[in-house]
Formats: C-alpha cells, sequence, structure tokens
C-alpha cells in the first residue's frame, strides 16, 4: 500500500492531469450520461436512479477488487503499476490549486471578464456579474471544497478500502457532480446518488478542516468550525470551507445565483475583506501541507499496523 501511495502521491505533483490524457473518471462520466438518458424518464426515477447508483459504483469497486487480486496473484509488479496509477488519477491536488490559480491570474492580468470567464470552467453558480473579490472568494470556497472531495477522502477511502474503495468512492463522487441535483429533470433520479455521497463525505469532510486547521495553527479556524460548520446547505461543505474562513479571517457564503435560479447561503465568518491575489500562495501551502499530513499519516498506519 506505501509504495503505490508514494508513487500516485508523487506523480500528481509533477504532472496533475494532463489535458488530452485518458482519466477513468471521465469513463465514468460517460458511463453516468449514457444511463441517465437511458433511465432518467417516465416513472419510478427514484427506483432507476438507486439501480444506477448501485450497479456503477458496485462495478467499479468489483473490478478493482478483481483486477489488484489477480495481479497480486500472478504478476505483482503489475499490481503495484495499477494501484500507483490508480492512486495518481485519484487525486487532483495538483489540477485543483492549476485551476485556481489561473482564475487568479486571468483576473489579476487580464481583468475582470477574463476572471469571470476562468472561474466558470471550475464553479457551478453563474459568473457574469461577480466583482473581483467575489471572484475569488468563490475561487477559496472552492479550493477548500475540493480539497475534501478531491484529495483527502479518496487518500482516506484508499487506506480503508485500498485501491478498490477509491475508485468506488470517485464514481461516487462523480455521480452527484453530474445527476445530484435537487432540480428537474434530477431530483428524484439523482436523489440516491446525492445522499450516498454525503455519507461518504461525512468523515473526510470533518478530517479536512481539522487538518487545514492543524498545519495552519489557526485557532480562529478551529471556532470557526464548530461555529459554521453546520450551516451550510451542504451537511459536509461547510466544514473544510469555515476552516478556510477562520484561516483567512474572512467570510464565505452570502447570495448567488445558479442557472438563473437566485440562492442564498448563510454567511460564514464576518469579515468581509477582499482577498489579495498574493494570498493565493497561502492557500497553496495548506492543500500541499493537508495533502503531505494525509500521505504521511496513512503510512505510518500502514507501518504500524504490520
Amino acid at each position: 500500500m506505501i509504495i503505490p501511495l508514494l508513487v500516485g502521491y508523487a506523480a500528481d505533483l509533477l504532472l496533475g492531469d494532463p489535458r488530452g490524457w485518458p482519466h477513468p473518471v471521465r469513463f465514468f462520466g460517460w458511463c453516468i450520461a449514457k444511463g441517465e438518458r437511458f433511465l432518467n424518464r417516465g416513472r419510478f426515477r427514484l427506483m432507476k436512479g438507486i439501480l444506477l447508483t448501485v450497479v456503477l459504483v458496485g462495478s467499479v469497486y468489483g473490478v478493482g477488487l478483481f483486477v489488484d487480486g489477480f495481479l497480486g496473484r500472478v504478476w505483482m509488479p503489475g499490481a503495484y503499476v495499477f494501484d500507483s496509477v490508480s492512486v495518481f488519477f485519484a487525486l487532483a491536488n495538483r489540477t485543483l490549486l492549476s485551476e485556481g490559480q489561473a482564475v487568479f491570474d486571468a483576473l489579476n492580468g487580464e481583468g475582470l471578464e477574463s476572471g469571470r470567464r476562468r472561474l466558470s470552467w471550475i464553479v457551478g453558480r453563474d459568473t457574469g456579474k461577480l466583482s473581483a473579490a467575489q471572484i475569488r472568494l468563490a475561487v477559496l470556497e472552492s479550493m477548500s471544497e475540493n480539497l475534501s472531495d478531491g484529495v483527502v477522502a479518496p487518500l482516506l477511502f484508499y487506506a480503508i478500502g485500498g485501491v478498490p474503495a477509491m475508485l468506488a468512492y470517485k464514481m461516487v463522487n462523480t455521480l452527484d457532480s453530474m445527476i445530484g441535483y435537487k432540480r428537474e429533470p434530477f431530483r428524484l433520479f439523482g436523489c440516491f446518488a446525492a445522499r450516498l455521497d454525503d455519507v461518504a463525505n461525512f468523515i473526510p469532510a470533518r478530517v479536512t478542516g481539522l487538518l487545514m486547521v492543524l498545519v495552519t495553527g489557526s485557532w480562529r479556524g478551529l471556532i470557526y468550525i464548530f461555529r459554521y460548520g453546520h450551516a451550510h446547505s451542504s451537511p459536509n461543505s461547510g466544514y473544510p470551507e469555515s476552516a478556510l474562513a477562520g484561516i483567512m479571517h474572512c467570510r464565505f457564503g452570502g447570495p448567488n445565483s445558479y442557472s438563473g435560479v437566485p440562492v442564498v447561503k448563510p454567511h460564514i465568518g464576518v469579515r468581509e475583506r477582499e482577498i489579495g491575489h498574493r494570498e493565493f500562495a497561502f492557500v497553496r501551502y495548506i492543500n500541499h501541507a493537508v495533502t503531505l499530513v494525509t500521505v504521511a499519516g496513512i503510512i505510518l498506519l500502514d507501518i504500524f499496523a504490520l
């Protein structure tokens, strides 16, 4: 477990997610889109959504278990390669940071419209009327939330159940991102996938928030976790977001628009301030430090388990 973890972690640090490379999450998305188009119609949409989710998550876990076990029996180097590549594809920290930095750079170097356009690549909210301050806050919110479900959660599932559990989690997360909406035509069809994602991220989100506080030594971040973590509309996103709001001493949340529909989210934090361009460097440190601590913790647990 240790060698694939280190190789996959190092590969993500060096390569991120190169554009044009094949990626299992893209295949997951293709399967979900095909299933949604075939099943999300007519009656019994809730049951059909449950069926699609169970079949896809179970299939990914089963295939991962079979390949891992088969290679472990017949060709151990192949098992190490499979596991290392899987960890590499499951982690998204370098890509996450690159996309966030790109928004800050576009806003700083090319102006407001460029920043809005680049932000639309990584968030679901409408960006056409956001100010520069709102754009930077949106990036920070996205960085904190995705640190949990794009980095810490896959690593924790790897620690619990190896590559099969980690890949199954990525399928759950992809299902939620594609069909886990409270609006039509997904309200019933994607309900189970959304609730399963909430369960899967319950512990990782809280662990992420605490690790963010740990690597920064921010007492305010810890206070914000307990004060605002439960205030978010999501049962999980509020914990890493509140930690970062406390660490950065800023305020997240408030009114936004999604596909033209106004949505008012509770505020996380009390201090309204504009985030500076260079402050993204501190966010980058937090992400890298949390990832490193998580990887080191898994290695130590694995060593002591031996």
